[in-house]
């Protein structure tokens, strides 16, 4: 059932076998793997149903520099569905290689191996409504498609991996039916969790504590406790809850928000096609079962072993929006409707600000030159993306100038320098604030550049075109956005050695018997694949985990004080 803790009685103690803390894509996943079985299961979300100012105001916190990250309060939503909410529904796994330790990427491995999570990816697939889990064109598309350049053949570059796309599902919508019926689980709206309580000696979690902004409070045990409330959130949690662990719980190394990652991305360069129009094709396709799919350039596993840098890959991509020079009709339209764009969208069109009026004029030429591609645009993104069911995934256009420039995509090392902790001030609770200090290497600007360079001879070399680009604007076209969007990862690193990282193998918080991390936070690598797919498939893996753990428990504190609590879900 789904129930809102702002209607219940103060000062309830709850109890369950599983706790899970954030109801997104990881906290989900998970609750769903238990549904209609006999482990009762609660899971707490800070808001509701939808996106609430006064809720979405507990995000708010401090970043070292506003250029180079966003707000704590954008790409992030306290609701239920989580960010699953706003996404663009884009899924692809991790490569081998990213699982694997390199000398070349400091501080990588994995304790686990691909292996370990592809039968998990495939599950995943399913539950994000991405199709089946095939990623190599030649397989998912059956030979019914064609190579993105006709002609191109990459030494160093591959054009035949895939992004599949989501509708996007909205975890939250998709499967609040299915959590609303299992008669062992309670969804609880409104529940912030302000404090996670250790038992004296530290090893185990004993509850949580719950707030709601109206004021009550309730207290949440369980046999087992799973954070899944992302990123940021998960770590100021940890690090906020120190009435045992005088560090926060989890941080007797000084780990949880370390090794902070986003991506990098950018766009850049400008790409001449020397072929005919017709011999792009870099468009959506879509597979046998209706998913739309497209093509990128991926950098080769054994060109990032030799050129000891990391995962990379690119797509075609229109010109700059804000340059009326492309002289594209639909572009500067685009540019026009910037207002009307949400922030995580809109903030691709940065640069156009403070335009001159000639400038301005120059779009208005292009659009009043080219109302009939605007008129036939707006129609393709009513009937395909805003009232489709499963939604066109972005903006494609096709130039008739055989003009393009590169969209880029590339993997950010683990830096424990770049970090997540505690700031100045406290929210509605009293809990502090979050600090972010995102921090990029050499290493990262150094994967990039050479990606570049192996692409631009790869293009030289298939006699395709030519991408030209200023090898001295690099490092600032890949930070243009700061870290890119929502993609929290690495806050709480999933290590072999509790010295060096937060959980292990099986996502346990080193030292806490039932504490479990779920979530992008436990990732050591950031791959160069956005993170959701391999969020969900991980969250399949540790509910298997989990439910061994579940049939040789032993009883727990939670059990010892039922007839002081109110048992949910069961």
């Amino acid at each position: 059932m789904i129930i809102d803790a702002r209607e219940g009685a103060d000062n309830q103690t709850l109890l369950v076998d599983i706790c899970i803390v954030g109801a997104g894509a990881a906290g989900i996943a998970f609750a769903l793997q238990f549904a209609d079985s006999a482990t009762t299961v609660l899971l707490l979300e800070s808001g509701g149903l939808r996106a609430e100012s006064d809720t979405t105001a507990l995000n708010e916190g401090t970043v070292a520099d506003e250029k180079l990250h966003s707000a704590p309060n954008r790409y992030r939503e306290r609701r239920f569905g989580g960010t699953t909410t706003i996404w663009g529904g884009r899924c692809m796994p991790f490569d081998p290689i990213d699982f694997e330790p390199r000398e070349y990427v400091e501080n990588s491995g994995w304790p686990i191996a691909y292996e370990s999570l592809h039968p998990y990816y495939v599950r995943a697939n399913r539950l994000c409504e991405a199709g089946e889990f095939s990623y190599l064109a030649h397989d998912a598309l059956r030979g019914a498609d064609r190579p993105m350049i006709d002609g191109f053949e990459g030494g160093y570059f591959t054009s035949d991996t895939l992004e599949r796309f989501s509708c996007p599902t909205d975890f939250g919508a998709r499967y609040g039916h299915r959590l609303q019926s299992a008669r062992n689980i309670t969804v609880l709206l409104h529940a912030n969790v302000t404090s996670i309580c250790a038992t004296a000696d530290g090893t185990q979690v004993e509850s949580l504590r719950v707030q709601t902004l109206s004021g009550k409070r309730l207290t949440a045990r369980a046999k087992h406790f799973v954070l899944a409330a992302g990123g940021l959130e998960t770590a100021r949690l940890m690090l906020a809850s120190r009435d045992v662990h005088s560090r926060g719980i989890g941080n007797e190394h000084d780990r949880v928000g370390r090794y902070y990652m986003c991506h990098l991305a950018g766009t850049i360069g400008a790409i001449s096609i020397s072929r005919p129009l017709d011999a792009v094709n870099h468009a959506y396709l879509i597979s046998e079962e209706g998913i739309y799919c497209r093509r990128r350039l991926a950098l080769r596993p054994d060109v990032q072993r030799a050129q000891g840098i990391g995962n990379f890959i690119a797509r075609l991509h229109h010109p700059r929006i804000t340059d009326p020079a492309h002289r594209n009709a639909i572009l500067s339209a685009l540019y026009f409707g910037k207002p009307f764009i949400s922030y995580e969208y809109g903030k691709r069109l940065h640069g156009g600000e403070n335009l001159s009026w000639s400038s301005r004029l120059k779009h208005l030429r292009n659009v009043s030159t080219g109302l009939p591609d605007v008129a036939a645009f707006a129609w393709h993104m009513l009937r395909d993306r805003k009232f489709a069911a499963r939604k066109f995934p972005s903006i494609i256009i096709k130039s008739r100038a055989n003009l393009y420039s590169l969209d880029f995509h590339a993997e950010q090392e683990p830096n424990p320098s770049s970090r997540v902790s505690l700031g100045a001030g406290v929210d509605a609770f009293g809990m502090p604030r979050i600090h972010i200090d995102w921090r990029y290497t050499e290493g990262d600007v150094d994967t990039v550049q050479r990606s570049l360079r192996l692409l631009s001879e790869d293009f030289h070399q298939s006699g395709v075109g030519v991408f030209d680009y200023d090898p001295a604007t690099v490092e600032f076209e890949m930070t243009r956005y700061g870290a890119y969007g929502g993609h929290h990862i690495g806050t709480a690193r999933m290590g072999s050695d509790p010295r060096t990282s937060v959980v292990d193998a099986d996502c346990r918080v080193h030292g806490i018997a039932n504490l479990f991390v779920n979530g992008a936070a436990t990732f050591p690598t950031s791959s160069q694949a956005n993170p959701t797919l391999t969020v969900v498939a991980l969250s399949l893996r540790l509910a298997e985990h989990v439910k061994t753990q579940l049939r040789f428990a032993s009883p727990t504190l939670a059990s010892a004080t039922a007839d002081a609590a109110i048992t949910v879900g069961g």
